[in-house]
């Protein structure tokens, strides 16, 4: 997945001259499970390469037109969709780990707020 070959495949991919860029850590855990998908069968790169233009078009139906600050966001509700869709998880398991990762996250912030670490 990530040779350059199959990251000119994806052309809003967020990236420098070294590979992917990511400005949070969600985005390179959601990047590297998709990787990780591939990598092992459970997924094709084509039919995620499907997934993720669909997740795409979706947005743009919305009326969302992304040029690529949104993308892990679009990356991230299409492995969702993806892993729901297998069977690998149910819609209400990933609803409860959002909350876990927000409490998570909005504990970390208070504490950067106040000047902890």
């Amino acid at each position: 997945m990530q040779s350059s070959d199959d990251l000119a495949e994806l052309p809003l991919l967020p990236r420098n001259e070294e590979g992917p860029v990511f400005a949070e850590p969600w985005q390179a855990q959601a990047f590297a499970v998709v990787v990780k998908f591939i990598e092992s069968g459970q997924i094709s790169k084509q039919e995620w390469a499907q997934r993720l233009s669909s997740e795409f078009r979706e947005a743009e139906g919305r009326g969302e037109y992304d040029t690529g600050h949104r993308y892990y966001d679009h990356w991230l509700r299409a492995l969702e969709r993806m892993v729901v869709e297998k069977g690998l998880t149910q819609w209400e398991d990933l609803a409860a780990e959002r909350k876990i990762i927000d409490a998570g996250d909005h504990h970390r912030r208070e504490h950067q707020l106040k000047g902890h670490d």
